[in-house]
């Protein structure tokens, strides 16, 4: 059987360009209908996380007249962190990946982004931040994940001229808009389902960085829970990446990301222009709060808000947004 190529969205600055995707035993990945209803659903999502990633397989990237090789990790997954000795343009540009099968080119098209010039860059995390989880209950999380499929799952009211307009945010054109990152504890599985997802609700596109793949039925159980240090890790990587804009930070209250971005903001108060949470319960914690004011002592405007409606009013107050 053919291997199946998956390649997500890659990203590129002066210096570097960085792509990557994974490569899986194609007898376990079957396309995806997110459209089902209930069992048909259910099934559909299950799939997506009983499948087999080929280790050590060959993976060849072809850019700028080249074809660089590497081979995949443990995981099937693959990296190609390029130096570069020419500008790339800015915006969205597309690569090639390919592999082989019984000396046959499997070849993939991909997308990757070179940020526009200017000074704004956005990062989000995704559930309960934007897409409706109810990640504080595991059950209730897990039934909405299996029984909701993708034109039954809600957008929290408000996110989408919000975050449309922190993507326009100081741009004369709409061909022109600030660089833009999903950072989540959701594993790679959901990749196609989280793009679909932000593609009908009109959000930005953008660059999305998620939690090593799981390959088994008890992963799935506990999607999206465990250890967030990898969203720290990736978050002070982008940082470092683009070290010339000013970030805002936007999460929830519901698990660790109040916390994870004073930990950011400790180490970039430079560079952390604002953090916007939303309050997920019917109260707000006071451990948030508190996390909150530290932030705010460095000089970085915070926000923990209710409705979008709150935190668009304080983006115009700041000027982030106009």
């Amino acid at each position: 059987m053919k291997p199946i190529l998956k390649l997500y969205r890659g990203y590129a600055n002066e210096q570097e360009l960085m792509v990557f995707g994974h490569i899986f035993n194609s007898n376990t990945v079957s396309g995806y209908e997110f459209e089902k209803k209930r069992f048909k659903n259910a099934r559909s999502i299950v799939k997506m996380f009983m499948v087999q990633t080929i280790a050590n397989a060959d993976v060849y990237l072809e850019h700028n007249g080249k074809k660089i090789h590497t081979r995949t990790l443990k995981d099937g997954y693959f990296k190609f962190c390029i130096p570069l000795d020419n500008d790339l343009k800015h915006g969205w540009s597309s690569y090639s990946v390919s592999t082989f099968y019984n000396d046959e080119e499997i070849k993939e098209n991909g997308t990757y982004i070179r940020p526009f010039e200017g000074d704004l860059g956005f990062i989000s995390d995704i559930d309960d931040t934007f897409l409706v989880s109810h990640t504080r209950n595991v059950f209730k999380k897990l039934y909405i994940l299996l029984w909701k499929n993708i034109n039954a799952r809600r957008i929290f009211e408000g996110v989408v001229p919000f975050y449309q307009a922190l993507s326009s945010a100081g741009r004369k054109t709409k061909e022109e808009q600030n660089a833009f990152f999903y950072v989540s504890s959701s594993e790679w599985n959901l990749y196609s389902f989280i793009v679909k997802f932000t593609k009908i609700h009109e959000l930005p596109r953008a660059v999305m960085l998620l939690k090593d793949i799981k390959t088994g039925l008890m992963d799935f159980l506990v999607t999206g829970r465990g250890n967030h240090n990898h969203k720290f890790d990736k978050i002070k990587h982008l940082l470092e990446f683009y070290p010339h804009l000013k970030y805002t930070l936007l999460g929830d209250d519901s698990q660790h990301d109040p916390y994870l971005y004073e930990n950011i903001c400790k180490i970039f108060p430079v560079t952390v222009k604002a953090v916007y949470i939303r309050q997920t319960g019917k109260r707000k914690k006071q451990k948030v709060s508190d996390s909150l004011k530290n932030i705010e002592s460095l000089s970085i405007a915070t926000c923990y808000f209710k409705d979008s409606e709150e935190a668009i009013l304080h983006a115009k107050k700041i000027g982030l947004i106009s």
